[in-house]
């Protein structure tokens, strides 16, 4: 080879190096960059779809909780409970009433669920046996005395609970016994500590009426505004004691095996 052809092939490598450099480069360079953000736009358009599915899920879930409570408040209400039971009552006269539907609107009268139907033989799942309700329990309910039986009987006793003035059934007859004997005398202002059971039914309207107050247990008896624990009281304690320290022996009990 010539050295002119030898000069010419050397121009040739030289200017193919420098237009590689200069336009091969930068393009890879640009698609690089532009392949880095397509596919940082795709993952942030995954990321996004997942936090939208994740906020309707989200939606969804509480959706569903809200109408389990709704339910829930529905079938606590004795209102709507005994409103109810005084309906399906009433259908049950009717021989010629096979079954009833049922469905829920909003104001524009779109269906919110679908239609229920509840049959003739399921009627007598909704109305209430016995217009009792379940009996209000409360551990430390303080009484204030306004007059106390001193005379044996199953006499209503009269005291002030939580700023009203109640009769009540004094069912404790260690208590009563110790009252009748002059073992605790009572003087202006003084209170007990006690199981207090109040007992409610609902009237025909659905309202919730109390029937009795009936002191179960008295815990202590104040006097000089000092408390003084019964005897029954004390073995009370006792007992709970006894069973909260059995509870968690057997909760320790099972932490180690």
């Amino acid at each position: 080879m010539s050295r002119s052809e030898n000069r010419s092939a050397i121009t040739v490598a030289v200017v193919t190096a420098l237009v590689t450099s200069v336009f091969i480069t930068p393009i890879s360079s640009a698609l690089s960059k532009a392949a880095e953000t397509f596919i940082e736009q795709l993952l942030e358009d995954e990321k996004a779809k997942q936090q939208d599915d994740l906020k309707k899920q989200l939606e969804i879930d509480n959706l569903k909780l809200e109408i389990e409570l709704k339910k829930k408040q529905l079938h606590s209400n004795t209102t709507i409970t005994k409103r109810k039971s005084n309906f399906y009552e009433t259908l049950e006269k009717y021989p010629k009433v096979i079954n009833v539907s049922l469905v829920i609107e909003d104001h524009a009268k779109r269906p919110l669920m679908k239609e229920y139907t509840v049959e003739r033989g399921n009627f007598k799942e909704f109305i209430l046996v016995s217009d009792k309700l379940e009996p209000t329990l409360i551990e430390d309910a303080v009484i204030e005395i306004i007059s106390p039986v001193l005379k044996k009987g199953d006499y209503k006793w009269r005291g002030i609970y939580e700023g009203d003035t109640v009769s009540f059934n004094m069912k404790s007859n260690e208590f009563k016994t110790l009252v009748q004997t002059g073992k605790i005398e009572f003087k202006n202002g003084s209170s007990i500590r006690c199981h207090l059971e109040i007992e409610k039914k609902v009237d025909n309207e659905g309202h919730e009426q109390v029937t009795s107050y009936n002191i179960v247990r008295v815990n202590e008896y104040f006097e000089n505004d000092k408390p003084v624990e019964t005897p029954e009281g004390r073995l009370h304690r006792h007992r709970r004691s006894a069973g909260e320290s059995q509870i968690s022996l057997w909760d320790n009990f099972d932490l180690d095996h």
